[in-house]
């Protein structure tokens, strides 16, 4: 009896953790995109094991969004690389005709910059490519 009674205490145990969908990695960063243009408004999830949501699309096809390991590598260094500029909060005007804007938010802080401003660091550079390739090869959204 009490061999049966610890097996459904361990039933009941592996049901209540998988119904509560178990342990969730952290969040790298998020991505809000805007701008003119279709399919310029974006938001863009990445978490620590390189699941991706896209404007909140987890999945296409039956099949969870997920970075491969290179890309998820890139995610990492990008967030590395942005590390000082989102502890101070950086924002970077926009020039005249900017197209795209990004503000991105993650553990440290937040930066916000468009795609033609001035002075950018080269990590900003980095993830509006990060995103595009992102948007376009595994949310698979028209760019």
């Amino acid at each position: 009896m009490t061999r049966r009674c610890a097996a459904l205490g361990l039933l009941a145990a592996a049901a209540i953790l998988g119904g509560c969908g178990g342990v969730t990695a952290p969040d790298l960063f998020i991505v809000q995109r805007s701008g003119s243009g279709a399919g310029a408004k974006l938001t863009l999830l990445v978490n620590e094991e390189g699941r991706v949501s896209c404007n909140g699309v987890t999945s296409a096809s039956g099949r969870k969004l997920k970075l491969s390991d290179p890309q998820l590598v890139e995610a990492r260094a990008i967030q590395e690389d942005l590390r000082d500029a989102a502890s101070k909060h950086s924002s970077l005007a926009p020039a005249a005709k900017s197209v795209l804007s990004y503000r991105v938010r993650d553990e440290n802080g937040s930066v916000s910059f468009s795609d033609n401003s001035a002075g950018q660091p080269q990590v900003f550079r980095r993830l509006a490519l990060f995103v595009l390739r992102t948007a376009q090869g595994v949310c698979h959204l028209p760019e």
